[in-house]
């Protein structure tokens, strides 16, 4: 037992340090890192412990989340008017566009004009957007596809629409004003209306 002591107590001497074993007075073998006359030196043989150092950190890639597809249209087309098309439309300036796309119009997704580059009326899902008051002349018109977050998935090619746009005195001169047309008729306002004569002869008594 305190053989098995001893070499315990050999195991936990630092690596460097050397071993000395010589017999006390009582018979015993001691084993003591103090060199004394009659202890010799104990050769121990190396230990085949391992390297504690920690092994590197293995990273596991991650595997990138797969992108969220993108809906596509393959057709968006502007219908009504056609492109270089004379829109005239009396004195209002009005103008019916139709379009059509393919696929049909997704969900989620709406329809809007741009007259010159800025957008006009309201987006819509329906695919027939009328446009008030315009001004006469030459437009450049285009249509997108726009999602929920407003981001434009599809948009047509700028194409010129022509309004002709008759003045109200051109009007006037085609279809002069009559007594009963002022305050009916848009070019006939009231505050154009003239004055009405009196006809009435004044009574003159006869002497």
């Amino acid at each position: 037992m305190r053989f098995v002591l001893l070499c315990l107590l050999l195991l936990g001497l630092p690596a460097l340090a050397d071993v000395y074993t010589y017999i006390d007075s009582e018979g015993n073998r001691v084993f003591t890192d103090q060199p004394r006359g009659n202890a010799k030196k104990v050769e121990i043989a190396p230990t085949n412990g391992m390297d504690q150092t920690a092994p590197p950190t293995v990273r596991v890639p991650v595997p990138a989340a797969a992108p969220t597809p993108v809906a596509s249209y393959q057709l968006l087309r502007i219908l009504v008017p056609e492109p270089d098309a004379t829109v005239q439309e009396g004195s209002s300036g009005n103008l019916i566009v139709t379009l059509t796309s393919d696929p049909a119009l997704m969900e989620g997704h709406n329809y809007r004009v741009l007259l010159d580059g800025a957008v006009v009326g309201t987006a819509s899902r329906s695919p027939v957007i009328p446009l008030n008051n315009l001004d006469r002349g030459t437009h450049q018109l285009a249509a997108e596809i726009i999602d929920a977050e407003g981001r434009i998935l599809e948009r047509t090619p700028s194409q010129p629409v022509h309004i002709v746009r008759t003045s109200l005195e051109s009007k006037r001169r085609a279809n002069p004003c009559k007594k009963d047309d002022y305050g009916v008729r848009p070019e006939c306002p009231l505050k154009d209306k003239p004055e009405e004569e009196d006809d009435d002869i004044p009574y003159v008594p006869f002497v």
